[in-house]
């Protein structure tokens, strides 16, 4: 035989033996091909990755081993949606997972900041940031930062949008511009306005959009075999170069930032506490000073940004979507929050907002069925047994999808895909507390979100300042479905029509 003929034999024998394995696994979810692994399902479903994850994880009764291709053992992991497995590893078992080194990778952007962290590092960092975020002063500024952004801006804009009769605005831009301005404010102790109070004056701002441009990078490098996307960031190709060009916009935009708040001892201490302090503790890193500084600003401008933001494009949709809920909100707004004076809703107190049962819930209802970040990561330490009974070998990575656990009938019930306000409502008319491991919008155990609070604060007095005051209609045919990203943005914004509301 000639080598063409080897060749040929060996191709026929190639192919009856993927025929085989095909005609053995077409009815799996996600077959485990020779050498290429479970990767082509995952492709062949990357358009709605998070969906198709979600459909794995309950044919797989909520835990399933993904198996990459051979010639790479980063690529293996452990999914999981079951809420016990999720408490034994935010909780139980918390000093057992960490963040690993496929995470430090994947997160480079993160840098030294906290979401980065493990052990001492991390206790040390979150302890500094606990005492920065948990104070009344903080609290206070940044209610008021949001109050006159309300004001000042986002009210406006939409007042000029509805009064003008212009077509078509996207929600989600604005929201994320919105946040932006907010988190800047509070960080940095100036507003960069990327949200001006007019339509017609809205232009693209790099260092707005860099964020969702790193964070779709950021999903693919955790299916995406690490030979490959290092390789596509070497020669700076595809999404790895996207990325590369956002982070060096962010990362401009941040020295401008920082070098402001050091160089202008006149800022007011209400807005800029929060900085100056990072500033303080980065003096005592001697080297590492500027660096920590930086990654320290880029995790709590994602924090405070992008994950606010896609709650609440989540939450209008569902409300605009739903007018029964949006009509107990608004009669529950009027119930317990107009003015004496006039028939407005202005300058409210948490403890105002806690009265807000209703809204509550319709808040937490959107946040269970789209969790800003879609799914959280883990790497065991030493090698252990879930829950489930699996078993996790050491080094393997975990990963709990926060989509997922919203959609599971064995945690919320047949009716899990409907948004009902009421299921988190009891009979006496108070919040139902759901622990934090089955309602992980926040995460759970000892790395559950800082802001969680304030989240809601923030969340409540942008839905009661717009949904009073104005009616908010999807454009017929829009397209709503989940961006392929880290953070579950809207693949296509969220584009409405918007009115005056007239109550």
């Amino acid at each position: 035989m000639d080598l063409f003929e080897y060749i040929t034999l060996f191709v026929v024998i190639l192919f009856i033996i993927f025929y085989y394995i095909w005609k053995c696994n077409k009815n799996v979810v996600i077959p485990n091909w020779p050498i290429i692994g479970m990767l082509p399902s995952v492709l062949h479903n990357q358009s709605h990755i998070h969906d198709f994850a979600t459909s794995v994880l309950k044919h797989h009764g909520g835990t399933f081993h993904f198996k990459g291709p051979w010639f790479t053992n980063s690529a293996n992991f452990i999914f999981t949606s079951d809420p016990m497995n999720v408490h034994h590893i935010t909780s139980k078992k918390f000093n057992n997972y960490g963040k690993g080194s496929d995470f430090h990778e994947i997160f480079e952007i993160l840098g030294v900041g906290i979401f980065n962290l493990d052990s001492n590092e991390w206790r040390q960092e979150r302890n500094l940031l606990h005492s920065l975020l948990k104070t009344k002063s903080f609290e206070i500024s940044l209610q008021q930062n949001i109050q006159k952004k309300l004001e000042n801006f986002l009210l406006p804009l939409l007042d000029h949008h509805a009064t003008k009769g212009i077509r078509v605005l996207d929600l989600q831009d604005i929201l994320e511009r919105f946040t932006f301005d907010i988190i800047c404010t509070s960080l940095f102790g100036f507003d960069p306005i990327s949200l001006p109070n007019k339509f017609n004056k809205v232009s693209d701002i790099t260092y707005v959009t860099a964020i969702s441009v790193i964070e779709d990078m950021i999903l693919l490098r955790h299916y995406t075999p690490k030979h490959i996307w290092k390789l596509q960031k070497w020669i700076q190709i595809g999404q790895e170069k996207r990325g590369k060009v956002a982070l060096e916009n962010l990362h401009r935009f941040l020295s401008k930032c920082i070098d402001h708040c050091k160089g202008d001892e006149d800022v007011d201490e209400s807005h800029s506490c929060l900085l100056k302090e990072i500033i303080k503790q980065g003096s005592e890193k001697g080297e590492m000073a500027d660096r920590y500084i930086r990654d320290t600003a880029v995790n709590l401008l994602v924090a405070g940004n992008s994950t606010i933001s896609t709650g609440l494009v989540w939450f209008f949709w569902l409300v605009s979507t739903h007018p029964t809920v949006e009509a107990k909100i608004i009669q529950e707004i009027k119930n317990n929050c107009l003015t004496q004076e006039k028939n407005l809703v202005t300058n409210l107190s948490v403890e105002e907002f806690d009265k807000l049962v209703y809204l509550h819930g319709a808040i937490c209802e959107a946040l269970r069925l789209y969790p800003p970040l879609a799914f959280q990561h883990k790497c065991a330490i030493k090698s252990d047994k879930l829950p489930s009974g699996d078993h996790v070998s050491a080094n393997t990575k975990l990963i709990y999808s926060l989509y997922a656990m919203g959609r599971m009938e064995q945690i919320w019930g047949n009716d899990c895909l409907e948004f009902k306000p009421e299921r988190w409502i009891s009979d006496r008319g108070e919040i139902i507390h759901v622990p934090s491991y089955k309602f992980i919008a926040f995460n759970a155990g000892p790395r559950s979100c800082l802001g969680k609070d304030v989240s809601f604060v923030q969340m409540k007095m942008v839905a009661v300042a717009m949904l009073w005051n104005f009616n908010i209609q999807v454009v017929e045919g829009h397209s709503v479905a989940p961006r392929v990203s880290f953070m579950l943005r809207m693949k296509h914004g969220l584009k409405v029509k918007v009115s005056k509301r007239c109550i």
